[in-house]
């Protein structure tokens, strides 16, 4: 099966001063994703139409973003400064995922190596997040007619992108994550399941496979975007879940299966993976798609 993927060379930012972010992943993915061996269609984004993205974040703060005058406590909340690189970056990234979101439609599975921003709130960034793709990719889908679910299976619970969404009929939200991680305050999603610190990888899929189906069930979704952060690893550097690398494909698998049983179109985008070493953190990443793809 040949996986479509989606990358565009400005998600390969110069890091910022400051920042604890590893800016050389999104290339390391892709590196990692042609050095594989599996079967891939590579697909470039266009950037994101600024109203698009003002459809669903204040217009004031994406002029900040735009023009590189970000204040600095929001700064410090997304956790770097916004250079221009990381400006033009963040433009892009949502052009991403709903590229994916298109080509899951023609070919069933799309993968965006970036993205699954999903602590960007209305008027500000945070969490290393500036613009929320998965929120802004939905509302533009959900326009054009589709009825959007949003998973999200990062280990922090995808706050922004409930809050972006509430209140939009056509467009759901599910998360599965670490009760007591980031953020503190948590929003409210159509769906959301909070695990205990230390879950295994059995625990986890149990609580998956009990909570999504329903969901899905209820609310009859046309199209699927998948936020598949790779941090429920036990051994990543911001969880606090205790997945093991198998079982991080097991719940990819199942997610793909899942979307393929009801004849969802899914669109996957990065989401969170920490550590110190780079290339590890993409290889969980790498892993993922192929998962996702059918790709191993």
């Amino acid at each position: 099966m040949t996986i479509a993927v989606v990358h565009h060379p400005l998600y390969v930012a110069p890091a910022p001063a400051r920042s604890q972010y590893q800016w050389n992943k999104n290339g390391l993915v892709r590196d990692l994703l042609r050095k594989s061996g599996a079967a891939l269609d590579w697909h470039e984004p266009e950037p994101m139409p600024r109203s698009w993205i003002e459809a669903v974040h204040d217009p004031e703060y994406v002029a900040e973003v735009v023009e590189t005058r970000v204040p600095r406590e929001k700064e410090r909340r997304i956790g770097f400064p916004v250079t221009a690189a990381v400006a033009a970056r963040a433009m892009v990234v949502p052009g991403g995922t709903y590229a994916a979101a298109k080509l899951a439609q023609a070919h069933g599975f799309a993968a965006n190596t970036a993205g699954g921003s999903h602590h960007a709130l209305h008027s500000t960034g945070a969490g290393y997040c500036i613009f929320n793709d998965l929120a802004i990719a939905a509302h533009r889908l959900a326009e054009e007619g589709e009825r959007v679910l949003i998973v999200d299976c990062d280990v922090h619970q995808g706050d922004g992108t409930a809050a972006l969404t509430a209140g939009r009929t056509r467009i759901a939200t599910y998360s599965i994550h670490a009760e007591r991680n980031f953020p503190v305050r948590k929003a409210r999603s159509t769906l959301d399941v909070a695990l205990p610190d230390g879950t295994d990888d059995a625990a986890y899929m149990d609580a998956l496979s009990t909570s999504l189906p329903g969901l899905i069930d209820r609310f009859d979704p046309t199209l699927i975007l998948y936020q598949a952060g790779v941090d429920p690893w036990e051994g990543d550097r911001l969880g606090r879940l205790a997945l093991s690398r198998e079982g991080l494909v097991v719940r990819d698998r199942w997610i793909a299966t899942l979307a393929r049983t009801h004849g969802l179109p899914l669109a996957s985008a990065l989401g969170g993976g920490y550590g110190v070493d780079a290339l590890e953190v993409s290889a969980r990443h790498v892993a993922s798609i192929l998962a996702l793809g059918g790709g191993e």
